[in-house]
């Protein structure tokens, strides 16, 4: 499934394709650290992305793994004890927070597919995609209590809101592993399907969201986005963004291609406006 082509950011540690019409990948590709998340792939997943978004040709983004793993999460086995606290810190303090950020800012659905297990800040990368997409045979967990380390409240809170306070407190105060089977019924993952499936399944859903309305997918996105950053208590200035947004689709040329193609049963041609 893989594209004839694809571009190497960040020392080649992060492989740019494009396996399908409007769908981009990433996949991290550090197998000698499993994966784990350094500066120079966390600045390239923020700017990759950001220049995905600004291209306004890519409908679906995936985000995935190389050599059977997802990420083990942060790259901090290697630090020196006399400045651990300063680079551990900092490591997760600025690049890890931008590459968050620009997913969560794109302006149309991400999707990860886990091939592999997704560990500590790499299961945060994954959580902050729209959708994900598991092999079976994978572990998801968060180790900070057999680390030390006490999450950032904004980490915390991502977790909340796609598992719930109970499950939040069982992955982060046990620190146990949960195999896919548990995160499908959490929450967690979206789908599973064989560690096999899992290339294709995972194209195959982006370009299933990538064939949708572009207005339709960026508008939902970001009224989701709007109603779970507020908790449902939008301010007036947002609520009357989000229902200029909505009417402003009933006039949209797609929607009126939407309405025709569903009546005519043929594929719609969508025009983004």
């Amino acid at each position: 499934m893989s594209s004839a082509s694809s571009q190497a950011l960040a020392d080649g540690k992060l492989q740019l394709d494009r396996p399908a019409p409007q769908v981009a990948r990433l996949t991290i590709a550090n197998p000698e650290k499993r994966n784990a998340l350094d500066h120079a792939i966390l600045d390239a997943i923020a700017s990759a992305t950001g220049a995905l978004a600004a291209t306004g040709e890519v409908r679906c983004l995936v985000l995935t793994g190389s050599a059977g793993m997802f990420s083990a999460g942060y790259d901090i086995g290697d630090i020196p004890d006399d400045v651990f606290a300063a680079e551990a810190e900092k490591l997760v303090a600025h690049p890890f927070t931008a590459a968050i950020e620009a997913l969560e800012a794109f302006p149309y659905p991400t999707v990860a597919a886990l091939g592999g297990h997704a560990i500590g800040g790499g299961l945060e990368l994954a959580v902050s995609c729209d959708l994900r997409i598991a092999a079976g045979a994978v572990k998801l967990g968060m180790p900070p209590a057999k680390l030390g380390l006490v999450y950032s409240h904004t980490g915390l809170q991502k977790f909340i809101e796609t598992v719930g306070v109970p499950r939040t407190r069982e992955l982060f105060l046990l620190g146990r592993n949960i195999d896919a089977g548990t995160a499908l019924g959490w929450g967690l993952v979206n789908f599973v399907v064989a560690s096999d499936e899992l290339e294709a399944r995972g194209i195959a859903l982006a370009e299933e969201i990538a064939a949708n309305a572009p207005l339709s997918l960026s508008g939902n996105k970001r009224v989701i986005a709007e109603l779970v950053r507020s908790g449902g208590r939008l301010s007036d200035q947002v609520e009357a963004e989000l229902i200029a947004l909505r009417r402003a689709c009933f006039v949209s040329d797609d929607f009126h291609e939407g309405v025709r193609a569903f009546g005519e049963k043929r594929t719609p041609e969508w025009r983004g406006r």
